[in-house]
């Protein structure tokens, strides 16, 4: 079954540079960087000095707000930013041809002509996949099953994805790849 492969993308070579930094940037992408907080000009209060300069025989203070004072703001605290690594497109499609080469070159793709159910029940979802050897996979198909993901979604070591949400971190993170035979086409048209 893994012959009907096609070599341009799963004969490709494989870059274990290229798949990390893919992964990597997927990573930082879901990063929300929402993460914040207060400096001194944020923080309210402190808008006179403590004490005068001079005389008191305590140190000098120009704030209670200062890092230093219990309430005061925050010295190189974290701040909210965009963690998005941009990766060019085609280290991108490298990266999964690589990725996609490797599950062919250990043996691990399959193509299968359906996975059709007789009902979108997980029962049905782990009994086919038994069947084909394959408990921990990631599904190819031509485009969303909604059907087909409802029935693997409470199986944590099985993904179903279309072609056009192919990542480099799911195809890595599962053992087995299990490409649809009607989404061989999309595919090629997307990588080759």
């Amino acid at each position: 079954m893994a012959n009907d492969l096609d070599a341009r993308i799963f004969d490709a070579p494989v870059r274990p540079d290229l798949m990390h930094a893919a992964v990597v940037a997927q990573l930082a992408a879901r990063r929300a960087g929402t993460h914040a907080t207060k400096n001194r000009s944020l923080v309210s209060g402190g808008g006179r000095k403590p004490w005068r300069q001079k005389g008191t025989g305590r140190a000098r203070q120009g704030t209670i707000r200062a890092a230093q004072w219990a309430g005061g703001g925050v010295v190189f605290g974290p701040q909210p930013r965009d963690y998005e690594q941009r990766l060019p497109r085609r280290v991108r499609q490298a990266a999964l041809r690589s990725a996609l080469s490797l599950r062919k070159r250990e043996g691990c793709a399959l193509v299968v002509d359906d996975f059709a159910l007789p009902e979108p029940r997980t029962r049905h979802v782990v009994a086919k996949l038994r069947e084909l050897g394959a408990p921990d996979a990631l599904i190819v198909t031509r485009e969303r099953d909604p059907a087909l993901e409802r029935a693997a979604r409470n199986l944590p070591r099985v993904r179903v994805l279309p072609v056009v949400g192919l990542n480099v971190r799911d195809v890595l993170a599962r053992e087995r790849l299990i490409v649809l035979r009607d989404a061989l086409a999309p595919l090629l048209e997307r990588l080759a």
